[in-house]
């Protein structure tokens, strides 16, 4: 058991794959100190309409996800370093702007901030870290979809801490709370200068469009990245349609923290030796489907249930822990060998342009997905003979995807030799 050991993996790192994993902890645990929160405060401590709310939300969402393309193509042409470090700015600038503005004009300038922040440096931090897993698994330190896994491990962990503390904090004021979230981002923005190295970018000299004509002339890439959107709609679900049927079961939502405390201990516990697994047992042809089958087996159980009356007590939870846990086993088995290969993908060169395209692409497909599910997940609110519908559609959606990931994992560039993506 000692060799999953989070702290062991960790202490064996150099420095800058301990940086990097260190940032997404921060990143996520300053993000989460506010952004839960920021929907109470504006209809209860500045009194905004529904619509204004939904505006601010829906802004912060669109600048972050939708910007992720441009974050990434400026840290190909400018490098890693200055694009992290003017993320860490932007994102101070916007906590600032939040914990003091009065009014809707400057409440959504403070949120468009923070969005557009996590859109410079989320590309250039996962650019990094995945030159950094090609060197470390050349050297036989970690294998690169490990370390993707140590990776979303310490984003998890930055994401359950920083609610609980945005917890405390709001006891006092909204406004502490961002300006702790600012504080924290100060910090990491000197730590990063001092620490963060100054690699030389990959497109210096380029046109910024460069990367992206380079995407898009990548029609494996194009491919892979249409198939993987299926699995950010899919994991999506745990905030839309998971308290649906937490509703539709127990009559209320009380259930939902437990919900999602259950996805981040199967996180913390289990990613590091199902990366392994999937990486050295299963390879990207057999890791991808599997994933993505157990992301639509998550809605088919919740379809087999959703029509019947649920039973008593805590046999009703039943339907939603299995959708919590298939959901969170196929993203653990899927994402660091699909990360992995977003660098295959695309030739190991301007990184920061692939990952950006991959996540911007998947927000769009989170927000048309939500749009349409969202009308139908009305009939899965009772029980009734159609309520089953609205699962199987969400179910078709991860298997539509994998499918299409098999084709690519089969039909894309060779594996490393220590892959087995043989059938």
């Amino acid at each position: 058991m000692r060799r999953w050991s989070l702290l062991a993996r960790f202490a064996g790192l150099p420095r800058l794959a301990q940086l990097l994993l260190l940032t997404q902890l921060a990143f996520n645990l300053g993000f989460y100190l506010v952004v839960p929160f920021l929907a109470v405060h504006l209809a209860d401590d500045l009194a905004m309409a529904g619509w204004a709310v939904g505006i601010v939300l829906g802004a912060r969402t669109f600048s972050q996800q939708g910007l992720f393309v441009v974050g990434g193509a400026l840290a190909d042409r400018f490098g890693t370093r200055p694009v992290v470090l003017a993320g860490c700015a932007v994102r101070v600038a916007g906590f600032v702007v939040l914990a003091l503005a009065p009014t809707f004009p400057v409440v959504l300038a403070g949120a468009m901030l923070t969005g557009f922040a996590g859109a410079l440096f989320s590309p250039a931090v996962e650019a990094a870290l995945a030159d950094e897993g090609t060197r470390l698994e050349r050297h036989g330190t970690i294998t690169r979809s490990e370390l993707f896994g140590l990776f979303a491990i310490c984003g998890e962990l930055g994401a359950v801490t920083g609610p609980l503390l945005g917890a405390a904090l709001l006891r006092v004021d909204f406004w502490l709370t961002c300006l702790v979230a600012a504080a924290a981002f100060t910090a990491i923005l000197f730590g990063h200068h001092r620490l963060l190295p100054a690699l030389p970018p990959r497109s210096f000299g380029e046109p910024i469009l460069a990367g992206w004509g380079d995407v898009l002339r990548n029609r494996m890439f194009l491919a892979f990245a249409l198939g993987y959107s299926a699995y950010l709609v899919s994991y999506n679900q745990l905030y839309l349609a998971l308290p649906v049927e937490l509703q539709r079961a127990t009559g209320g939502q009380e259930a939902l923290g437990w919900m999602f405390a259950l996805a981040s201990v199967l996180i913390v516990v289990c990613q590091l030796p199902l990366a392994a697994w999937a990486r050295t047992r299963l390879g990207a042809a057999r890791a991808l489907p599997l994933g993505f089958g157990l992301l639509a087996t998550a809605f088919v159980t919740v379809s087999a249930t959703a029509p019947a009356d649920p039973p008593p007590g805590v046999f009703a939870l039943a339907p939603a822990i299995a959708l919590v846990t298939f959901v969170t086993f196929g993203q653990m088995l899927a994402v660091p060998v699909a990360q992995d290969m977003v660098a295959r993908l695309a030739g190991e060169q301007r990184l920061g342009s692939y990952f950006g395209f991959l996540s911007s692409a998947g927000g769009f497909a989170v927000l048309a997905g939500s749009t349409g599910v969202g009308a139908l997940l009305d009939r899965a609110r009772t029980p009734t003979p159609d309520a089953a519908l609205p699962w199987i559609v969400l179910a078709m959606l991860p298997a539509v995807g994998g499918l299409l990931l098999w084709l690519v994992a089969r039909r894309g560039p060779p594996p490393r030799h220590e892959d087995n993506d043989d059938p």
